[in-house]
């Protein structure tokens, strides 16, 4: 009975020692499969972590780019290149699901393209700016001459005006009588219709220095009061105007003074109100008028 119960014992004894060694396995396996995961996720939050400021770095690069290229500089194309490489290389870590580590180098030649490249964009601008300020202040001196010389044309045109209407013939004191001829010649100032044997027209064509000198033509039309054009009635046309009248009046003008006196003879003069008008071409420059009895 004694031997029995010491069997039983030393079969519990085992039993324990079994278990116990069964235990501290487990333990030990527990502890290592706890530290293991540790690691691994200590490498996840690692790469994890390195892959987000990878990402903020190119992000970063993008913005820098995509803000240079709407300067729109003459880099632009360049600026593009470069901004669609970071594009490309932010979809590939992107995609990647391991360590980004073998991407540093290439992000870090991005970076340094990146500053020689806003380097010389800045240096561009620069001189856009020299140029713009330039170019303004050549646009001003070109409006300002360009307004001068709108007002030098201006003043030559009135200059031109002015010397046209000084150069042009003052024709004065014109006057008009009806003159009886005797069978001797003499002639006898009349103001009776029926007597009149020509009508006797004089004016004077005034000094001009400025005028141009030569033979001058002078129309000259005589209108009765029965509103009949006198003497030759041709008819002469100025462009879309014409002009009948009763002789011309040719004068050799040397920039002085001319008298002119012209005799229309005629006969059965009506009566009434006479309208005599002087012409050089179609311009009128004299009138006036008298009655016979």
């Amino acid at each position: 009975m004694e031997d029995q119960q010491n069997n039983s014992n030393s079969s519990l004894k085992i039993i324990i020692g079994v278990l116990a060694l069964l235990l501290v396995g487990s333990l030990y396996y527990i502890y290592k499969i706890s530290t293991e995961a540790e690691q691994v996720q200590t490498v996840l939050t690692t790469t994890v972590s390195e892959k987000e400021s990878v990402m903020k770095d190119l992000q970063e690069l993008k913005a820098t780019y995509d803000a240079a290229i709407a300067e729109n500089t003459s880099m632009s194309e360049e600026l593009v290149k470069e901004r669609d490489k970071v594009v490309k290389l932010m979809n590939d870590i992107d995609k990647s699901k391991g360590d980004v580590s073998k991407y540093k180098s290439e992000v870090s030649k991005l970076q340094n393209n990146m500053k020689a490249l806003m380097a010389e964009n800045d240096v561009l601008k620069k001189q856009n700016k020299t140029l713009t300020t330039q170019r303004d202040s050549t646009v001003v001196v070109l409006g300002e001459a360009k307004k001068y010389n709108e007002v030098l044309v201006g003043q030559n045109e009135d200059l031109s005006k002015t010397v046209e209407k000084g150069s042009k013939l003052s024709v004065l004191n014109m006057q008009t009588a009806a003159y009886k001829i005797r069978s001797s010649g003499k002639q006898i100032a009349t103001d009776k219709a029926g007597r009149a044997d020509i009508l006797k027209i004089s004016f004077t064509i005034a000094e001009n220095q400025i005028a141009k000198s030569g033979d001058k033509e002078y129309y000259v039309q005589v209108i009765d009061s029965k509103s009949n054009v006198l003497g030759d009635k041709q008819t002469v046309n100025f462009g879309d105007k014409s002009l009948t009248y009763s002789f011309i009046s040719k004068v050799k003008y040397e920039n002085k003074t001319v008298n002119v006196t012209e005799d229309l003879p005629g006969k059965d003069f009506a009566k009434g109100t006479y309208f005599v008008n002087v012409f050089d071409k179609s311009e009128l420059v004299s009138k006036t008028s008298f009655t016979l009895k």
